[in-house]
């Protein structure tokens, strides 16, 4: 074999060779790299110092959210945000939900108020009689009927008709935080700074349980499909679980993930944001799954479940995202 004919033998097979390799580095770059097709996709908040917060979702798929420091709420509807302003500026607005007929309700600080947005975007206050206000969560219960954590009164407040009914705490230094209402009218509560799990009845009777872990640091608490309570140990860095007078706690295996809220999505599974390290967690059949958000600084806060099992979210950085309900299941 001539030299010029071993030369171009060996060019073709260093041409096959480094053909091989780029495909080869092409397949691993699409399973490994950061640009996979993770199943979360993410949207950039119309301007820029936008902060979305608290985070709603109604029947019709609408997905609301309070923004901070701003005089409008945010929508996800139709595959696009928008923004329907409500007049006044938004400070700590973290109770938000949505009634059956579509009413937006949410805590208005500034205002010294619950709001109601209807569909058309009117906007109706509902002012408390209180100077100061602090206000939690807020959820809807079957019957339309409002209810509120007021930790300026220590007490968890029913709003029906245009007339507040307060379930006060007997517990010293009660701040409700994280409200829940049953399909049956049942309502739940968190008192973090008492470290206790509140249940009104029907009747209006408040009764109390305390938390296994001392100073556990209390938020959300939701209730799922089958009755039992799910709460949110921020402090502790734990999901707690309430069912026949027993508690169980189960660990998010990153320490210190700066638990911030809580969910349940139809399928039973459990969701909670982790704002320190950037992530999403899921606890399902008594194990907990961590999800990483696509960005470095991500910064997770709100969460909410809709009737596919995607999960939605509000970010700090000024994103909504949502994790696809066929990766949210998946693992």
């Amino acid at each position: 074999m001539s030299p010029a004919t071993m030369m171009a033998a060996w060019r073709r097979y260093a041409w096959l060779t480094m053909a091989v390799l780029v495909i080869v580095a092409a397949v691993l770059a699409f399973v490994w790299g950061p640009w996979r097709d993770s199943g979360f996709v993410e949207h950039r908040m119309l301007r820029r110092t936008d902060i979305p917060a608290a985070i709603a979702i109604a029947r019709d798929g609408a997905v609301w959210f309070t923004i901070e420091m701003s005089d409008a709420l945010g929508v996800h509807r139709q595959g696009r945000l928008e923004r329907v302003s409500k007049h006044t500026y938004n400070l700590e607005s973290l109770g938000l939900d949505v009634d059956a007929t579509g009413n937006v309700w949410f805590t208005d600080g500034p205002a010294r108020a619950v709001s109601r947005m209807a569909p058309d975007g009117s906007i109706r206050s509902f002012p408390l009689t209180t100077g100061v206000v602090r206000l939690g969560r807020l959820a809807v219960g079957p019957d339309n009927a409002v209810w509120f954590a007021d930790a300026t009164t220590a007490s968890v407040t029913r709003l029906k008709d245009g007339v507040f009914t307060r379930h006060a705490s007997r517990s010293a230094g009660a701040a409700p935080w994280g409200v829940a209402v049953e399909p049956r009218g049942t309502v739940w509560a968190t008192l973090p700074d008492a470290n206790r799990l509140a249940r009104i009845a029907g009747d209006g009777q408040m009764t109390e349980f305390d938390v296994p872990t001392r100073g556990s640091g209390l938020g959300d608490v939701a209730v799922d499909a089958t009755g039992v309570v799910w709460f949110l140990e921020q402090q502790a860095g734990k999901i707690g679980r309430f069912a026949d007078s027993r508690f169980t706690e189960f660990v998010i295996p990153t320490p210190s993930p700066g638990l911030t809220a809580l969910a349940v999505a139809p399928d039973g599974a459990v969701w909670v944001t982790e704002l320190r390290s950037g992530r999403l967690g899921r606890l399902r059949n008594g194990r907990v799954t961590e999800f990483r958000l696509p960005r470095p600084d991500a910064r997770p806060f709100g969460v909410a479940v809709d009737r596919a099992n995607n999960v939605w979210y509000t970010d700090l950085g000024g994103w909504l995202g949502m994790l696809r309900a066929a990766q949210a299941t998946s693992r």
